[in-house]
């Protein structure tokens, strides 16, 4: 299967390091050759790269790792393709807009007979995975529901985990997804989390002889939250999430409804 990274920061955040670790594991320390993506939010716009190339292979895969781009909210992912060929078209994230604001989105699993039985109505897959169909029909059934952003979020929120309940009965739906303001995960089978913040110290990379003092890079009021399908760190305690649980953060935070 794929995996899954994701961030959610109060203030702007360079996250070459949980990316590297990531990164590492698309065809270096783990199998995932099927290609990687990563969409950072920047403002009101997402600044995406995708590459159906291996991501321990990936020129442009060590240009994001140099950029330095930092944001307050990004969804990362790296492929082992079951479901889809090999291709641009089929690498995550997936990104479309809905009210005005980019949504992307992150799958990890298969969903046998989720193209036939979830009918999709304005938002059309480009692809072929059922990754995208099962976005694009998210998409639909939040759009349907409402016409603009619902003042409540808790209002949203409670559809999403709906939608998702419906969703999963189709097999592995371990996923990401943001709607410009929060990152939504839902765990399926596996899925971890941690939350960074002061007093913040030194952190290992797993997969990697790579560790950084965060300390020196942070200040007493920043809050990073990390989620990823495994710990990408050795020496700092992950959270598992449950089976069937969704869990939403805004600016690091996790968020309750």
């Amino acid at each position: 299967m794929c995996e899954l990274m994701g961030m959610s920061a109060n203030v702007p955040t360079d996250a070459e390091f949980s990316f590297t670790g990531l990164i590492e594991r698309g065809g270096g320390s783990d199998i995932h050759r099927d290609g990687w993506g990563i969409a950072f939010y920047r403002g009101r716009g997402v600044q995406e790269f995708r590459d159906p190339q291996p991501g321990v292979e990936s020129d442009i895969a060590r240009l994001v790792k140099r950029s330095g781009i930092k944001s307050t909210l990004l969804i990362s992912h790296i492929r082992r393709a079951n479901i889809g060929g090999v291709s641009v078209e089929n690498t995550h994230p997936f990104v479309r807009e809905l009210w005005g604001n980019y949504w992307t989105f992150a799958h990890n699993g298969q969903l046998r007979g989720a193209k036939k039985n979830l009918h999709l109505g304005r938002f059309k897959p480009v692809g072929s995975t059922d990754s995208e169909h099962v976005f694009c029909w998210l998409l639909d059934r939040i759009a349907v529901a409402f016409a603009t952003r619902p003042k409540s979020a808790k209002t949203l929120w409670r559809l999403i985990d709906e939608l998702t309940r419906e969703a999963r009965v189709f097999g592995v739906f371990n996923f990401l997804m943001s709607d410009s303001q929060h990152l939504y995960a839902h765990c399926s089978t596996r899925l971890h989390w941690l939350t960074r913040q002061a007093p913040f110290g030194s952190a290992r990379l797993k997969d990697l002889e790579m560790s950084v003092d965060f300390s020196q890079h942070t200040s007493d009021s920043d809050v990073v939250t990390i989620i990823a399908t495994d710990p990408l760190t050795s020496n700092e305690h992950w959270h598992r999430m449950e089976s069937g649980q969704i869990a939403i953060w805004k600016n690091g935070r996790r968020q309750s409804f």
